[in-house]
């Protein structure tokens, strides 16, 4: 048995709401910005007042050694507080005079390591009376009037510099915490408030049952996303809802043309079947006529539910032409009407062979229904595929054109006489179309109708 591994953080913060994790991660990047700049803030004070000290012991040490330089006494400027240092060194590294003890003594000051001015930090400097702290230390060469090599050395506590340091970073250890917690309690506050219309939709859409797609949400009044959202979501209500229609009325239409057949087939075997007469025999090309429609219509169900489905089409390179001929070649053997194909030139398309086949058949056969003498197909190839199905029938109405493509659809004119039709011919040619990318139109052939297919050549 293999054993499961324990969920992550990734998993945890996933089983989280989303209030919960609005909150959490409005409340880290708040928390690591602010303590970065609570970071950077001691260290800026910190830099600006060892800044401050370095700076004071470079003037101290500037004047003095502006003294020795002139030949003047520096006695005076050797009187310093208690914790603040002042030497000077001969080139041995001898103490010429201190602020702390005795000419000749030993250097408190650490000893310097180039020959130009520097700055250093001494830890744990004792004086006379005084406990071991830090000093900020300036060194600075001069040369005496008689050419002799003199230090001056200035050391300046650094006690108020950490003693204010400490101090900031313990009220920063307090207040960043304290911010963090008020700012979560707000942010988790104002997440639920923000977050409470978008309940109330959810509870509005748990309540549309799946039988009321005519519901709609109420809209925010005001335009910002949560009123998108709910048009949004109408919107997705609306289509659903006429899809559910769409699907109820073709299940209904469905039925009905299923039945008729049934009925006829049912009827004539309950007869034959009651009279032992040889007679019967006779009504079998009615049965044969009656299973084929109700064949073809099941097959014309099939396809159309294939195509609702999104069911994949072969993308194969298809000679459109060879298609039309073979079509129209099997067509002259069962009528007898005129099938023109010498308007068809060579086209190649991309696509389903079989499902572009059934949109010529439907097409030549809608034309061969319809027409009185000829029915006519052509094809051309410009910057599309032009497949076109004439024939020389009543005609189609302007305002009928569109309506003929829908299910189970048949005009109630003379083209109504629709003998052997399922009604579902040319939705298939219409949704086949666009499955390749293309479109069909219908337009007048006076006399006749003349459907139009437009379809992308390869490459």
């Amino acid at each position: 048995m293999i054993a499961r591994r324990p969920p992550g953080l990734t998993g945890w913060v996933r089983r989280r709401s989303l209030r919960a994790r609005l909150t959490a991660a409005a409340v880290a990047v708040v928390a690591v910005a602010i303590s970065l700049s609570a970071v950077l803030l001691v260290v800026r004070l910190e830099s600006a007042l060892v800044g401050g000290i370095d700076g004071a012991a470079r003037d101290r040490a500037e004047r003095i050694a502006a003294a020795i330089s002139s030949g003047r006494s520096t006695e005076s400027l050797l009187a310093v507080d208690d914790d603040e240092v002042v030497q000077l060194l001969d080139g041995d590294g001898a103490v010429l005079a201190s602020s702390v003890g005795p000419r000749g003594g030993r250097p408190l000051l650490t000893t310097p390591t180039g020959n130009g001015p520097e700055v250093v930090t001494q830890d744990g400097l004792a004086l006379p009376g005084e406990e071991d702290e830090p000093h900020r230390v300036f060194t600075l060469p001069v040369s005496t009037p008689d050419g002799q090599r003199v230090v001056v050395q200035v050391g300046l506590p650094l006690d108020d510099t950490e003693e204010s340091v400490e101090e900031l970073t313990s009220a920063l250890a307090i207040g960043v915490p304290a911010v963090v917690a008020v700012l979560a309690v707000l942010t988790w506050l104002l997440a639920g408030r923000a977050l409470r219309p978008v309940e109330a939709l959810r509870r509005q859409a748990a309540d549309i049952p799946g039988h009321a797609l005519d519901r709609r949400l109420a809209v925010p009044p005001s335009g910002e996303e949560l009123a998108r959202l709910a048009t949004t979501f109408n919107a997705l209500l609306g289509r659903a809802e006429g899809a559910t229609r769409r699907q109820r009325e073709f299940v209904a239409d469905a039925a009905h043309e299923i039945r008729s057949p049934l009925a006829s087939l049912r009827t004539q075997l309950e007869v034959a079947a009651l009279h032992d007469d040889p007679s019967w025999r006779a009504q079998l090309p009615a049965l044969t006529e009656d299973a084929q429609r109700l064949s073809r219509l099941v097959e014309d169900l099939l396809r159309l539910a294939r195509i609702d489905a999104r069911a994949p089409l072969a993308r194969d390179e298809v000679d459109l032409d060879d298609i039309l001929l073979e079509t129209a070649a099997r067509a002259r053997r069962h009528t007898a009407l005129d099938i023109d194909t010498s308007t068809v030139s060579a086209a190649r398309v991309t696509g389903d062979r079989d499902a572009l086949a059934r949109v010529v058949q439907n097409l030549l056969d809608n034309a061969l229904r319809h027409a009185r003498t000829t029915a006519a197909v052509g094809l051309t190839a410009t910057d599309r595929a032009v497949l076109t199905v004439t024939d020389d029938g009543p005609g189609i109405p302007a305002d009928q054109r569109e309506r003929v493509f829908d299910r189970f659809t048949r005009l109630d004119d003379a083209r109504s006489r629709d003998v052997g039709g399922t009604g579902l011919g040319l939705a298939i040619v219409r949704d086949v179309v666009r499955q390749h990318g293309g479109e069909v139109s219908i337009e007048d052939a006076g006399p006749g109708a003349r459907f139009v297919v437009r379809l992308p050549l390869t490459g």
